[in-house]
Order: structure tokens, then C-alpha cells, then sequence
């Protein structure tokens, strides 16, 4: 494993000092045939510091105590890279942070945690892009965005209830309705401001990388449809259902559960989300319904998420994030609730362009400090009988001060 690792960084280092253009990421163009082809090498990392107690107890099953003064991690490591040959789309993303010499035969994506991203697109038109591999769900407007463009220094505990990454069959379209759109084949969720409609449908392999979908056998597949209206960047509004199968783990075989697999239900989402940017400001709002998590009968919840952003100074934003929950392990359970408030600043530290449209905002974004202090309320973050239900979340406050680079 180690040899494998000393190639790939090798084969990275070569491609950087090939490299003709530095434009998000790093390229080298080959014509092959009478086909134009691109490869662009891509990545980044983000290191933090953090603290407060609610770091030891920020999942609903822990009851730990202590406070974590101060320690430091690493929350992504990331390399990847975009591959074009006409109207042939690949991508790779791989994560160092994460497990890359274990798959489990109960992993959906079929592939080592270490594999963010592996699918193979074509480009029909605007209006159909069919993909194949491992890919993130259309599922959660805010998960669907990529882990470097993020408002504050990590997703909130909404972020459970999505179906997660898997291995499946998507066939996307952008910007339908309109002229002028630019669509790369390679969009998750609304990287550009379009004008116009979009949609995802997938079928994929059972959903249990998600926190939500604890399949523990291949027995039954997970779908997703979302469909969206962009105008400009001033709109964005999107929809979205999200179901998999046996969702607690049914032996399709044996017809048995599993030790401490609870029911067998179907899991399901909604989510809905609006996204505004407004020159300095910016607004989002997503709400979020799950029904039957980790296929336990009407084990429920709800999560509003609403953001505010404003630009004090080109380099220097203002953050607030707050998200509300409520859960329900069981339809005679009582109702718990929590909120994570995220309260915080963005410091840019590279700072290319003076205008505030998404696309800057994105190139400000690639290297960055950003400082969060998390809030808690609601009846969850105490003990006992009101003690939070949900599958994650801070139960105390918390702090993350963050370093972020991108190439």
C-alpha cells in the first residue's frame, strides 16, 4: 500500500510540473486522433483546530463529558482528477483521510471509503448526461455542493439524512429552456448560475454509507429524483425524494435480521432548498423530512437549516448557520429537539477579484480561514428523558478554527 501511495503522489507531482494552466486545477491538453482531450489534477485539504465539550459529544449516543480543550485534525485530504475526450467525461476523487485498504461487502459503493468519486460520463446534450460509478446521490442541496465551497467549516448534522455517495446509474440535465448555458458534464448540484431547469434520476446499489440506511446486506437498491429551477444566480430552487430499500438489513437470503439490526422499513427523505446570492449577501434556507431511519418504523426527523452571508470587505465575510431538528424513534416516542447555530467569520486569504458573483465567491474560497463557534439549544442537549434522538448532531457547544487551500 505504501508503494501504491508513493505512485500516485509521484504521478502527481509529474502532472503539477507538466502542467500548462492553473485555472482551477492544474491542465495538460493531448490531441488523440482528431479528439481533443484535457486533464485537469485537482485537490485540496483542510486542517483545523478545535475544541469545547461538544466535541466529545457530538453524536447522540455518547454520553462522554470532558472537555477538549484544544486538539487538531484533518477533516478532508483530497486528490483528484477530470478527464474530457469529446464528449467523453471521467473523474476520479480520492480522500486520504479516509479508509483506503477495506471495502466492506455490505458497502453499496462497492469500492474503499478512500474513493469519494469514480464515474464515467457522456455529454449527449445539456439536457441528458448519463453517468455510471460512484457518485453522490442527488439528494440535499447543501450536500451536493463540494466540501471546499462550503459556508462554514463543515456540513451540519442535516447532512446524516442524505443518501451519501454510491455506486449507480444517474442521468442528469442543466439549464434546459434557455441559451447560452454552460454545462461540463461533471455538475452535482448548481456549481454555475444557470437559467433554467434541471434534474437527476439515479438508481443505485442499497444507500448504507449514509448514516441513514444501515443496510448490513445487499438486498434491495436505493433512487433518487430531484428536479430544480435556476434563475441566474439570484435563484436557485431545488427538489428532491430519496428512498432505499431494507434499509435496517434484511437478509435477502435468510429472510433474517441481523443482531441489533432493529425493523426492516424502507428509508425515505424530502428536501427542498433556495439558494440566493446577492452581490455581498447571501441566502439559503433547506429543509429536510426523513422517515423510517435505519429502517426503525416511523423513527423520524426534521431538520430547517437557514444561512446568511455578508461581505464586510472583499476578503472578509460574516457567517450564521443555524440548524433546528426534531426526532421521533417511534411513533409513541416523545419528540426531542436540537440546534446547532454555526456563528463565525471567513477570512480569503487569495483574493483574484474585487466583485462578489458565485463564480468569485468559488475562487475565494481556495484558500481560506474560517473560524465557527457552535451553539447549541433545544431540550436534546440535556440528558435523560429529552436526551437528542437524532442520528447526529452537538450536544454542547464546540469551536473549529480551519485552514483551507485548493489547487
Amino acid at each position: 500500500m505504501k508503494k501504491n501511495m508513493i505512485k500516485i503522489a509521484a504521478g502527481t507531482a509529474a502532472v503539477l510540473l507538466m502542467a500548462t494552466s492553473a485555472h482551477a486545477g492544474y491542465t495538460m491538453k493531448k490531441k488523440v486522433g482528431d479528439v481533443d482531450t484535457k486533464l485537469t489534477m485537482f485537490g485540496f485539504a483542510q486542517l483545523e483546530a478545535v475544541g469545547g465539550e461538544g466535541m466529545q459529544i457530538k453524536y447522540a449516543g455518547s454520553d462522554a463529558k470532558a472537555d477538549t480543550n484544544l486538539a487538531f485534525r484533518a477533516q478532508r485530504i483530497r486528490l483528484g482528477w477530470k478527464y474530457v475526450a469529446g464528449k467523453v467525461r471521467g473523474k476520479v476523487f480520492l480522500d486520504f483521510n479516509q479508509n483506503h485498504s477495506d471495502q466492506k461487502a455490505t458497502d453499496g459503493a462497492a469500492v474503499p471509503k478512500m474513493i469519494k468519486d469514480a464515474f464515467i460520463a457522456y455529454k449527449v446534450h445539456n439536457a441528458f448526461i448519463p453517468k455510471l460509478g460512484v457518485i453522490k446521490m442527488p439528494n440535499g442541496m447543501s450536500f451536493t455542493m463540494p466540501g471546499w465551497n462550503l459556508d462554514i467549516a463543515e456540513r451540519g448534522f442535516d447532512k446524516s439524512l442524505v443518501l451519501e455517495r454510491n455506486m449507480g446509474l444517474m442521468i442528469s440535465g442543466r439549464g434546459i429552456g434557455f441559451k447560452g448555458n454552460k454545462v461540463n458534464g461533471f455538475e452535482m448540484g448548481h456549481e454555475r448560475p444557470w437559467k433554467g431547469f434541471g434534474y437527476d434520476v439515479m438508481i443505485a446499489n442499497q444507500a448504507n454509507r449514509s448514516q441513514a440506511a444501515k443496510s448490513s446486506k445487499m438486498g434491495g437498491n436505493s433512487y433518487a429524483v430531484r428536479g430544480m429551477f435556476d434563475y441566474t444566480e439570484k435563484l436557485h430552487f431545488e427538489a428532491s425524494y430519496a428512498l432505499s430499500e431494507n434499509a435496517g438489513g434484511l437478509d435477502p437470503v435468510t429472510a433474517a435480521l441481523p443482531a441489533n439490526a432493529g425493523l426492516n422499513e424502507n428509508y425515505s427523505n424530502i428536501n427542498l432548498g433556495i439558494d440566493s446570492n446577492l452581490g455581498k449577501l447571501s441566502l439559503k434556507a433547506e429543509y429536510t423530512t426523513a422517515h423510517n431511519i435505519i429502517g426503525i418504523k416511523d423513527y423520524d426527523e426534521q431538520t430547517f437549516t437557514a444561512t446568511a452571508g455578508y461581505f464586510v470587505m472583499p476578503n472578509f465575510e460574516l457567517i450564521a448557520k443555524t440548524i433546528q431538528g426534531s426526532a421521533q424513534k417511534g411513533a409513541n416516542a416523545a419528540t426531542t429537539k436540537l440546534g446547532n447555530t454555526y456563528i463565525g467569520f471567513n477570512l480569503f486569504l487569495s483574493q483574484p477579484h474585487s466583485d462578489f458573483s458565485r463564480k468569485s465567491k468559488r475562487m475565494r474560497n481556495q484558500q481560506k480561514v474560517v473560524f465557527n463557534y457552535i451553539a447549541t439549544n433545544g431540550s436534546g442537549a440535556s440528558e435523560g428523558a429529552d436526551k437528542w434522538t437524532g442520528l447526529s448532531g452537538y450536544r454542547a457547544n464546540a469551536f473549529i478554527a480551519q485552514y483551507q487551500f485548493k489547487f
